[in-house]
């Protein structure tokens, strides 16, 4: 929270953020160079409120050093969040330049505050007192205190403090160099999405694509200023075009230019950048004292080591790979019978035949959906299912200031009443946002130092269909999914009752990080869920039985594949970051041998995941990408509990809230998670609900 007695820090406009509803950011009153003044500013009151608490000549004491230090810094790090959230979610190149200026002058800043050998000795001093002179007391101590007294020392020591000079200056510079790379990767990675685009212009190349995707074509090259349709490698625009276009050459020539982004001799190839990110990334942990950085990582996972976490990659493989090899054959064999024996499946054909294959099945495909799903109506309905299971309501208030015409921004009420949250909603595709999507914040939740309970402003960006001149935004299943599980992510934030910032909402260990997310995507197929909201946008008729139920029936379609796939994602993470050795050999011969058992379609030697894999590379899942199935494993376990209570049971959400969404990182997740669920998880509902394992009678 930008404190009162800042307005120094955007002088040229005179504001202080206390102006608007909830403390909210004023992004319309700030330029460049406010922010750039801001972060500069913020570095100078960081330094000050440091020099304070370690020139302290009291004792070094809980209070006085531990809680000081994780009070110090609000100011730089609100600017900081807003300027670097908005680098993903509406950028533009004045933007990047002053990222690239800035990041490394942050990282230079936070690595010399972190290496004063006066904060490791004022903090170890502290740690001993309660560890090894009074551990008495430690115990007396509330659970978030010793949470926060370990945290702290931890991270120290994880950070290097305690090394000699030499080694922390080279970690200094691992960290500069870093700072710089994550942010170069990510750029690169945008600017050869947006330079993508296929012109069609013979109205013939459009066979196959249903209504929608062929009016959000020509709703793209009117934007452009040019006739006909353009299909560019945003995922509203590629994925039905992957799906349903007829023309097999196009389709190859999308899913080339989309799996070979940065992999080309300009400017904007990755290859180096992995390289330099695994390289420094290892050089980090071994001088930090672990042999990998995969080793470094998992110290502060649930899974704890690199065998757990291969445990768990090699169980899937064998459970889910004969399914997954008889998945395949299934699509190949209808490709044959619709081409002819002589058709060979390749990498661009598979979704294509595969959706064909399903409607054969199922009678089903995400278009017959998209009607049912009109965006106000899915945010009705996401709304109204966090409103059933937890009392929250969503009210929207246009005098809260957004980043753009496109975002919404709500408050959100507790039960009784009570503010609990800002939420914004960003929907749509545009040049100036990455791909994907994602839930960020640009404040987070923690009691200030006179005991106000500052609460979280959310924010929910994604990539979703947009509107066009004749119709509104109509959703696919995936992308009603993918709603629920960024929602999920803001439910974690919303709830927090956290007293520190660094232990709220979700600062919590990666593999846990995606349990509530994952856990809202399993009320996408549910009966009762859906008969809330889905209806025609033309007709307001109810989305009907019968379809909902080839919903259900053919959601364990290639589910067994799609596992696999995310299997060999973390292969190829975990193949990196185990890595004893910097990294020489080629990036593409790597990612092949990396991830061969878990991969069975057919490949394509120019293709290269690693240059574009934001995840592991710049998105702080490095050696952490297991977490999407381990979490899977974990919401599989918990949802079967909401449907043995009832789906919309009050009793089991509130558990879920009190016990796992509103405590962050104050206890070990597996705690948190067994005092919800009353048992450790296993993968048997996970393997029962894809139909791997059939249920027992």
């Amino acid at each position: 929270m930008i404190k009162e007695n800042n307005n120094a820090l955007f002088s040229s406009q005179g504001f202080n953020t206390q102006d608007f509803p909830h403390g909210t950011f004023p992004f319309h009153l700030v330029t460049l160079k406010d922010y750039e003044d801001a972060m500069n500013y913020g570095m100078q009151v960081e330094k000050e409120e440091m020099e304070e608490i370690l020139s302290n000549p009291e004792t070094p004491t809980f209070e006085n050093t531990i809680v000081a230090l994780e009070q110090s810094g609000d100011l730089l790090g609100e600017v900081s969040d807003v300027f670097f959230n908005l680098t993903s979610a509406e950028t533009n190149d004045e933007m990047d330049e002053l990222a690239e200026k800035m990041s490394p002058i942050l990282s230079d800043h936070a690595t010399s505050l972190c290496f004063d050998p006066r904060l490791f000795k004022r903090v170890e001093t502290v740690y001993n007192f309660y560890h090894k002179d009074h551990p008495e007391k430690y115990e007396q101590m509330s659970v978030e205190d010793k949470r926060l007294l370990d945290d702290t020392y931890d991270g120290l020591i994880r950070s290097g403090a305690n090394l000699d000079e030499k080694k922390k200056a080279r970690l200094k510079e691992i960290s500069n160099e870093m700072s710089l790379l994550d942010l170069q990767f990510s750029q690169n990675k945008l600017k050869e999405i947006n330079a993508f685009e296929l012109h069609i212009t013979n109205e013939a190349d459009l066979k196959g694509l249903p209504a929608t995707a062929i009016d959000a074509a020509r709703q793209t090259a009117k934007e452009k200023n040019k006739d006909g349709w353009i299909i560019t490698l945003k995922a509203p625009s590629m994925s039905p075009f992957m799906t349903y276009s007829a023309n097999r050459e196009l389709r190859k020539k999308v899913w080339i230019a989309y799996n070979t982004i940065c992999t080309h001799n300009n400017k904007h190839n990755n290859f180096e950048t992995v390289r330099k990110i695994v390289n420094l990334s290892l050089e980090e942990a071994q001088i930090i004292g672990y042999d990998t950085y995969a080793d470094f990582v998992l110290v502060e996972r649930m899974a704890e080591n690199k065998e757990n976490v291969y445990n768990l990659l090699n169980q899937l493989i064998k459970a889910y790979k004969p399914t997954a090899l008889k998945e395949l054959e299934s699509i190949k064999k209808y490709a044959k019978e619709l081409e002819g024996e002589d058709f060979e499946l390749q990498p661009w054909d598979v979704g294509y035949y595969s959706n064909k294959l399903q409607e054969k099945l199922y009678n089903i495909n995400s278009e017959m959906l998209r009607p049912y799903f009109e965006l106000s109506k899915v945010k009705e309905g996401v709304f109204g299912l966090a409103t059933r299971l937890y009392g929250i309501t969503f009210v929207k208030n246009n005098d809260i200031p957004v980043y753009h015409k496109d975002v919404e921004a709500f408050e959100v009420l507790d039960k009784d009443g009570t503010f609990l949250a800002v939420l914004y909603c960003d929907f749509h595709p545009r040049d100036g946002k990455k791909s994907g999507a994602w839930m960020t914040t640009y404040r987070g939740q923690y009691y200030d130092k006179d005991g106000n309970n500052v609460r979280p402003h959310v924010s929910l960006v994604m990539n979703l269909t947009r509107p066009t001149a004749t119709n509104p935004s109509l959703l696919t299943l995936g992308e009603v999914e993918t709603f629920l599980h960024e929602f999920g992510h803001s439910l974690h934030e919303i709830f927090s009752q956290c007293k520190y910032g660094e232990l709220s909402g979700t600062n919590v260990y990666w593999d846990f990080v995606e349990l509530p997310s994952q856990l809202m995507e399993n009320f996408s197929i549910e009966r009762d869920f859906l008969s809330t909201f889905a209806r025609h946008y033309q007709t307001g008729e109810q989305i009907p039985d019968d379809l909902i139920q080839r919903i259900i029936d053919s959601r364990n379609f290639c589910v067994a594949m799609g596992c696999l796939r995310q299997v060999s994602f973390g292969l190829l993470d975990m193949a990196y970051y185990t890595l004893t050795k910097p990294l020489t050999t080629d990036i593409q011969e790597f990612e092949r041998n990396a991830w061969k058992d878990a991969v069975i379609i057919p490949t394509y030697d120019e293709a290269c995941m690693s240059v574009q894999f934001s995840h592991i590379m710049a998105g702080g899942y490095a050696a952490g990408y297991y977490s999407y199935k381990w979490a899977e494993v974990l919401d599989a376990d918990a949802f079967d509990l909401f449907k043995q209570n009832g789906l919309f049971d009050t009793n089991t959400a509130n558990k879920f809230r009190n016990e796992v969404l509103s405590r962050g990182a104050t206890e070990h997740p597996m705690v948190l998670y067994k005092r919800f669920r009353g048992k450790a998880p296993s993968i048997d509902a996970l393997l029962k609900r894809n139909g791997i394992k059939k249920v027992e009678e």
